[in-house]
């Protein structure tokens, strides 16, 4: 089959968002903790996002929602400079490749990608060979690497087993990696996704912490694709259970299960050891745990750490030094970390809208009237600024 036309993959036809959706915050969802300027992962200095969706309906009635996300922890630098990093698995029903490395060492060394789960290969492939276009390998000439890719599954509304994502949209996506607002919703690797029963995808936001005087930043970016619709809270609303029963909502599966998986990645400019970076990682499961997940059997709930601090320690030297927060004063980072994961999480089921996929399925997003409603019964609704 011949790719279609890039400017085909790029129309924003009906399902697609940009960066200039609602936010949870515009619609009067009270969160705690202080946002940094954007709201967004990339509020960390340094870090920049990618991201490609990719959208079509095939002659044979086969339907594309599909895409990649890549987060680059130093931008540009990113393949050069490897930062501080670490890997938690809530539960394991998921895949991130790179891991095992990650754990050794301590080090996350190049990008992380976001897809589906059947494109995982490709895209890691993909970012092997961009690095070598790269250049700058060592003396034998090879690049060594092992990338982190991490995935999802949107096979309910992708044709999934139809491979659309190509060596060419992840290199897209590394390309194009900027900083500023990020896309949210139905875009990148969140673009097919769905969560608690509602329409997903790719949401993010960020927390200004002081330590001893030192002002940090939190991060976090979710491909979230995960939960049933009974159990969501938002705000500490039992949304899901009121509007499980409302008509707009009546095509809701009676008989789904907590199958689905998210990812959580978590940035911080915040000067950390990995094993501490762990601890960071361990505390996005707050925040899930705050929309009502209880983390089912069949989900992937697989999170991820780093810290953009200590570049000089990052170099190839024989002896290093690193600077890192004391045990006793890293509570504010962790109550940031379950405070970013749960606003991203909201954020991203926000900016998605009604989805129409593959096979007929079709998942509907969250009413923006219908859960400002419920946020002013239960004296939730915080008017916007």
């Amino acid at each position: 089959m011949s790719r279609f036309p890039l400017a085909f993959v790029l129309c924003l036809l009906w399902g697609v968002a940009t960066a200039s959706e609602p936010r949870a915050r515009d619609l009067g969802v009270p969160f705690d903790g202080t946002p940094g300027p954007l709201d967004a992962i990339t509020d960390v200095a340094g870090v920049t996002v990618g991201q490609v969706t990719l959208i079509q309906d095939l002659p044979n009635g086969h339907k594309v929602r599909t895409g990649v996300t890549a987060i680059l922890p130093r931008g540009h630098d990113t393949y050069d400079i490897p930062v501080f990093g670490a890997w938690f698995a809530l539960n394991g029903n998921g895949e991130m490749t790179g891991t095992a490395w990650l754990q050794e060492s301590g080090q996350l060394e190049g990008p992380v990608m976001l897809t589906n789960t059947h494109s995982v290969g490709v895209v890691r492939d993909a970012v092997i060979a961009e690095r070598v276009r790269a250049g700058g390998a060592d003396s034998s000439g090879y690049w060594w690497s092992l990338p982190v890719v991490a995935e999802t599954w949107d096979g309910e509304l992708n044709d999934i087993n139809g491979f659309h994502v190509h060596a060419a949209d992840a290199a897209r996506a590394l390309h194009e990696a900027k900083g500023g607002p990020v896309a949210e919703g139905n875009v990148g690797g969140g673009t097919g996704m769905i969560c608690h029963e509602f329409k997903c995808g790719i949401g993010t936001s960020s927390r200004r912490v002081s330590i001893d005087g030192h002002d940090y930043t939190i991060g976090a970016l979710v491909q979230a694709n995960y939960g049933l619709r009974d159990s969501l809270r938002i705000a500490g609303v039992p949304v899901g259970q009121y509007q499980r029963n409302d008509r707009i909502y009546s095509d809701t599966n009676p008989h789904a299960a907590d199958t689905g998986s998210i990812i959580i990645v978590v940035a911080t400019d915040a000067p950390l050891r990995p094993d501490q970076l762990k601890r960071i990682a361990k505390r996005a499961g707050m925040g899930l745990a705050r929309m009502g997940s209880y983390a089912g059997n069949g989900s992937g709930d697989i999170f991820l750490a780093f810290s953009t601090a200590n570049a000089q320690a990052l170099h190839d030297k024989p002896v290093q030094q690193m600077s890192f927060i004391g045990n006793d004063h890293i509570d504010p980072l962790f109550e940031a970390t379950a405070q970013a994961a749960e606003e991203s999480i909201v954020n991203a089921m926000i900016a998605a809208r009604d989805m129409q996929g593959d096979d007929g399925h079709y998942a509907r997003a969250i009413s923006h009237p219908a859960l400002i409603k419920l946020l002013k019964r239960f004296k939730r609704y915080q008017p916007p600024h």
